[in-house]
This record gives structure tokens, sequence and C-alpha cells, in this order.
């Protein structure tokens, strides 16, 4: 498969690109900034650009089959998340191309909670509220927009680090994923499995998964 990755510099978008290339698809990494692409794979074909800009999503995506996005705006900037997907579904539009976005957790419902959502939680965390409701955002955006894109967006658990690839996780739709301690958690290198699998063979059709342990 042809596969850009936008946000290929980031912690994640970097996990998505060796999980691509390792499965010997043909990755263009797409980064804003050419000086993080460093310690990118050598095999991902490197390119400028930014998501936020329709004609540049648009050219990236010629003979493509799927465009991942997992860009993260820096603190205070968090609006950029919806603008970015709209960006992406503009550029996207009559291309036929597939698009995955990484999301956040914040819209899945907390289980045994009859619905509350995880923003709404009481212990969630004031901090993460601003990133939380612009992750919110991004996924209306996807459901609202009125396009031909054939989208999905995986929410990631409530804990999302570096850590080790073992191709054993769970999937789910609008309910957080937790283990029998309570816990909801996925190492970064099993999300950029759980992308690639959905990439390879698609499951999910303009809707939202997740994917925990």
């Amino acid at each position: 498969m042809n596969i850009t990755v936008f946000g290929a510099a980031g912690s994640t978008g970097r996990r998505v690109v060796a999980e691509a290339v390792a499965r010997g698809h043909q990755v263009t990494a797409a980064v804003r900034n050419p000086a993080r692409a460093t310690g990118l794979s050598p095999a991902a074909h490197v390119r400028t650009g930014d998501a936020a800009d329709p004609d540049t999503v648009a050219a990236l995506a010629v003979g493509q089959d799927v465009v991942i996005s997992a860009t993260r705006p820096a603190p205070g900037r968090e609006s950029e998340l919806a603008a970015v997907a709209r960006s992406l579904l503009t550029g996207l539009h009559t291309t036929g191309v597939r698009l995955l976005l990484v999301g956040g957790a914040a819209a899945l419902s907390v289980p045994g909670t009859g619905g509350t959502m995880v923003v709404d939680a009481p212990d969630f965390p004031p901090s993460l509220r601003p990133i939380a409701l612009a992750c919110n955002e991004q996924l209306a955006v996807c459901r609202a927009t009125v396009h031909d894109v054939d989208w999905a967006y995986l929410s990631p658990p409530l804990l999302l680090e570096p850590g080790e690839r073992t191709g054993r996780f769970r999937l789910g739709a609008d309910e957080l994923i937790v283990d029998a301690h309570g816990v909801s958690a996925l190492s970064m290198e099993d999300l950029a499995v759980a992308l690639l699998d959905e990439a390879e063979h698609p499951k999910h059709h303009r809707t939202r998964f997740t994917a925990a342990y």
C-alpha cells in the first residue's frame, strides 16, 4: 500500500511510520519542519507538508491508498485539531483515499456510569480539558462535515506511552476499554499496530473505534 502519514515526526507518528515500513508499505512521512525528520526510517519518503492546508493534503494524497493523521497541537493551540480535520476532509474530497485519524479518549464513555464521557468524569484532570475538548471537536467535524471521505477515528486509551510492541490488544467502539484492575492503557507501538491493521483490513467506516489492553 501507499500511505501518507501527517505528523510523522511526533511520538505516535514516528511509530506509525516505522510500523508501516516494517510491513513493506511505501510510506510518505509528512512533516512541517524537516529538521524534525531526523531518526525516521530511511525507507520513508520525507516530504514537507502541513495537514492544515487542504491543497497540501490533496497533493500528498496523489497515488496513495490511505492518509493517516497523527498530528498534535502545541499547548494553547488546541483548536488546530478541528481545523486540521476539516482540511484533511477537504483535501481528500473526491480522491477516494481513505483517512485514519488518531484522536482522543475524551468522548469515550466510562464503563458503569450510564454513558458519562471521560472528559466529564469527576476525576478528569482540569489541565487536560482543553486538549480533550479539542479532540471531541475533531471527532465532531468528521461526523458532521458533508463529504465523501471514508474515514475512521481511533480513540486511544487513557494511558498512551512509549513501550513494547505486542500486537495483542482489544478493540472497542464508544466505551473506554479497561482491564481487570480498571486500567486503560496501550503502548504507542501497539496503537500503530491497530492503525495499520485497520489500514490493511478496513473494519471501521465513518466511525470511531478504540484499542487498549
